[in-house]
């Protein structure tokens, strides 16, 4: 049994949980300079108040994954990315303080509001920042207080980028809880987000395999090109199903299905360039992983904790599923 792959497996899917959770959930607060009015804000808060905490769980269990299953990844990236992470966390505290009393708020309402919506936006972009410094490689050599791999034109463009595609599952998440003028906004906005999306994930998939000679043969070298062709096509056709549906509004769960395919392709292609390094050209998944001992006894909290947080994560959003009427009492 290859252990490590396995625990890949696990920490690949915490992640693209998480991504598609908290991302539509960060993405409330990216689209709220696009909402103006307080009663459009209240009903966008109210259309996450029951699971915005619960999305969050998945980040922690990815860094414990992470930490525990792959020690020397984990040392690396906290010592490298130590900036963009303490921002991100303190983004997400931010927002999550804002959250709390901004329903409990009358006069400082528009403080709060100001709060949230920079606490999402830094932390999508922090975010960003972070995969773009470990997709383009970091330098273990360098000294730990002069590491500014994390800031570089191309960690930036990530930035921008995740930060678009956590505005468009918003936007779609949107047009499945709400009704009327909120959802038709949703939908236009969406519309933009998914060719600007589209362009982001041309812009950085052309910036790697131009940099990376590794990437570049990965795609285009024998046969390959011909056998990974039917994922960039499926990707396309994804976007352009979800430009049309999110212009119809007889399409109102399906365009956040569609959002969520479009990240689940771009971290297969991730993971395509990638493999098996988790930190590129330095460590590979057995080199970083820990020992075999280790992580069979790891085994038993993994398959406890994670069919409960599944299945908690399936049961809150059954419960709470339909659109969101009553925005008022707070939650």
């Amino acid at each position: 049994m290859d252990w490590s792959l396995l625990y890949f497996l696990i920490l690949g899917f915490a992640v693209q949980m998480y991504v598609l959770l908290d991302g539509f959930d960060l993405g409330i607060g990216i689209l709220y300079p696009w909402f103006e009015s307080n009663d459009e804000r209240d009903h966008m808060m109210r259309s996450i108040s029951h699971v915005w905490d619960g999305n969050e769980t998945w980040l922690v269990f990815g860094g414990v994954v992470l930490m525990a299953a792959f020690p020397a990844a984990y040392s690396m990236v906290l010592s490298t990315l130590y900036v963009p992470i303490i921002i991100m966390l303190i983004s997400l505290i931010f927002r999550g303080v804002a959250f709390e009393y901004r329903f409990k708020s009358n006069r400082s309402k528009h403080l709060w509001n100001i709060a949230f919506a920079a606490g999402s936006t830094v932390a999508a972009f922090a975010q960003g920042m972070i995969l773009g410094a470990i997709v383009q490689g970091v330098d273990p050599t360098q000294p730990v207080y002069d590491r500014l791999d994390w800031l570089s034109p191309f960690s930036i463009l990530t930035g921008f980028a995740v930060m678009a595609g956590y505005a468009l599952l918003a936007c779609c998440y949107l047009r499945m809880k709400s009704r009327g003028d909120i959802a038709a906004k949703a939908g236009h906005l969406g519309r933009r987000l998914v060719v600007i999306v589209m362009i982001a994930m041309a812009l950085v998939s052309l910036w790697t395999v131009i940099v990376s000679p590794d990437i570049r043969d990965r795609w285009f070298s024998g046969t390959h090109l011909m056998l990974l062709m039917p994922l960039p096509i499926a990707t396309c056709i994804a976007a352009w199903q979800l430009f049309r549906d999110l212009a119809n509004p007889a399409h109102e769960q399906r365009p956040f299905y569609l959002a969520a395919l479009l990240f689940l392709f771009g971290f297969i292609g991730l993971v395509v360039s990638l493999f098996p390094y988790l930190i590129p050209n330095v460590l590979t998944i057995k080199e970083a992983a820990a020992p075999d001992s280790s992580l069979i006894f790891m085994l038993v909290g993994v398959c406890v904790f994670l069919p409960m947080v599944c299945l908690y994560t399936l049961w809150g959003y059954r419960i709470f599923s339909g659109k969101v009427e009553d925005f008022e009492e707070g939650y």
